[in-house]
């Protein structure tokens, strides 16, 4: 790549954060690519097996702290934020049906990755009308490489406990990309300023699987949206009942927490609620077979799961659901025709759960109940 020496460097760097909000983003900084700082926490957190099955954590973890290596020539990281909360989220009323499914708000939309590497990849264009050559490369979760540090250095926000990234005026309820650039300009500073979490544990108290096993650190081997997205097999039986109605990801750590009173809802059509997954009964889902499941999940995340996983997650749902005679014969005609071991281990377990609370009438889980109470008083607006 060649640049022209005369380039303002600081001019472009102020046009590409113009340019970047007026394709969506709310947000753009620009950092250095040295991650030297992570290196022992990432290697603690692999050393403990935290990653679990996402093998690729380790298999490229020098790579991540040396995004140089993923595009060479490399110089700076332009880190965006979009905003993903749609109005009408409804977290309060679906946590507070357990016989309806509740899927992670970032994914009842059109997926993500695709909408934003679009939108990088028109950034970069703008970026090469200035400059000949440009060497650049978008990333939207598609590569060994770590945002949250590089958003957090590029002053887009600090990382909270939950390990997600936080902003004073956003919250959470944000996706982030990156555009690797061979461009030596001006760099933003991180919020020397943050406010931070400060003593609040809110989001580590209400994890329903203690995933968060101490500040900052989640062992993804118990969080549920590891659990129910990434994790290829088996559920651990001790899991399934702390996994409630959450058949994919899990928003918990973010709805407790008190920064989100102040996320900003997305301005996105693309992720609006599609009617086919919410709102609707895990009875209507655990229906579709695997033709149907991929028609109403074509263009969004929960497709890569498969059907396979699809039922499996279900079905702990199902059997976390209170008992009723259509759960429990919708259960059992499944059991009867399925070829997966994997999802008929499941179902065993779920159709043993619904008919042990045949003559049971067991108490609301206190601590969903106290996260339902905090979501209908703390979310913006008509969230």
């Amino acid at each position: 790549m060649s640049f022209n020496q005369s380039l303002d460097l600081s001019s472009l760097a102020q046009d590409i954060k113009r340019w970047g909000r007026e394709l969506g983003f709310q947000q753009v900084g620009i950092t250095d690519l040295d991650l030297s700082a992570e290196v022992d926490a990432l290697k603690a957190w692999l050393d403990k097996g935290y990653q679990g099955e996402m093998h690729y954590m380790s298999a490229h973890g020098d790579m991540r702290l040396h995004p140089e290596q993923l595009h060479p020539g490399s110089l700076r990281a332009i880190s965006v934020r979009m905003d993903y909360l749609p109005e009408h989220a409804q977290f309060a009323s679906t946590l507070e049906n357990p016989e309806q499914a509740y899927i992670s708000r970032y994914a009842l939309g059109r997926d993500y990755h695709k909408l934003m590497r679009n939108r990088l990849k028109q950034l970069a264009q703008k970026i090469a009308t200035k400059v000949e050559d440009l060497n650049a490369r978008p990333f939207v979760d598609s590569a060994p490489i770590l945002e949250r540090p590089l958003a957090q250095k590029a002053g887009l926000g600090w990382i909270g406990k939950h390990s997600l990234l936080l902003d004073e005026q956003a919250g959470s309820w944000f996706f982030l990309g990156e555009i690797l650039i061979g461009l030596p300009l001006p760099t933003d500073t991180p919020q020397q300023d943050a406010p931070g979490c400060g003593n609040c544990t809110a989001c580590i108290t209400i994890c329903p699987t203690q995933a968060i096993v101490e500040p900052y650190v989640v062992d993804a081997r118990r969080c549920i949206s590891y659990l129910t997205i990434e994790h290829p097999g088996v559920i651990d039986e001790n899991l399934r009942p702390l996994m409630g109605n959450r058949i994919y990801g899990c928003d918990d750590c973010q709805l407790i927490c008190p920064w989100n009173r102040y996320a900003q809802l997305t301005q996105e059509a693309d992720f609006s609620p599609r009617e086919q997954l919410h709102p609707q009964s895990l009875l209507d889902l655990f229906a579709w077979d695997e033709t149907t499941f991929l028609n109403q999940t074509q263009g969004s995340p929960i497709r890569r799961i498969g059907h396979e996983r699809w039922l499996r997650n279900i079905a702990i749902a199902l059997g976390n659901a209170p008992y009723s005679e259509a759960t429990l014969s919708a259960l059992q005609e499944k059991h009867a025709s399925i070829q997966s071991e994997m999802v008929s281990e499941h179902l065993v377990w779920a159709i043993a759960q619904q008919q042990e609370k045949k003559s049971q009438n067991p108490s609301e889980n206190r601590k969903t109940k106290r996260l339902i109470n905090s979501v209908k008083k703390a979310l913006p607006r008509d969230a």
